[in-house]
């Protein structure tokens, strides 16, 4: 994050999106101190300041309820959604923001998220992306390749 050009930010507001591993306090702190907004997901098992998990809002509260984490002194804004996985099943998923976005907004955010995860791993495991290393010429022009997918799909969503 210390590493982006100011040139891109220009008064633009910054989502960033990321996965369950970073729905840490001190991740959240940092996005925070920015001034940009996180849409995280979130584990179903992490822990209210009022001793109850995420997964109990499932069935009791609606989407974009507004909960403190344990150890949090801010809120976040809540909701989760359906993830039909390879196999046919569904995953119930969670996803967070500090911003104070609509349910149904969240839900939209954290669905374009998996989207794109769920393409990396096509795209790592289908074209041995997961495999080279860039000590290769193969592996080097695989690695500009995926960049320039990369760099045009962040291009097309922001057009």
């Amino acid at each position: 994050m210390a590493t982006v050009p100011k040139s891109l930010l220009n008064g633009r507001v910054v989502l960033m999106q990321a996965d369950i591993e970073f729905g840490t306090l001190q991740f959240l702190d940092a996005v925070r101190k920015r001034s940009w907004r996180p849409v995280v997901g979130l584990r179903s098992n992490r822990t209210l300041k009022d001793g109850r998990c995420l997964k109990d809002l499932y069935r009791h509260d609606k989407r974009g309820l507004q909960v403190y984490l344990k150890g949090m002194d801010y809120p976040l804004t809540v909701s989760w959604f359906w993830l039909k996985q390879a196999d046919g099943k569904r995953e119930l998923r969670f996803v967070a923001s500090t911003y104070p976005y609509s349910g149904a907004y969240l839900v939209q955010l954290g669905r374009k998220r998996w989207a794109i995860e769920g393409f990396f791993k096509t795209a790592k495991h289908r074209f041995g992306l997961h495999c080279f290393g860039q000590g290769t010429t193969l592996g080097v022009y695989r690695w500009l390749i995926l960049s320039l997918i990369a760099y045009l799909l962040a291009h097309w969503i922001d057009q």
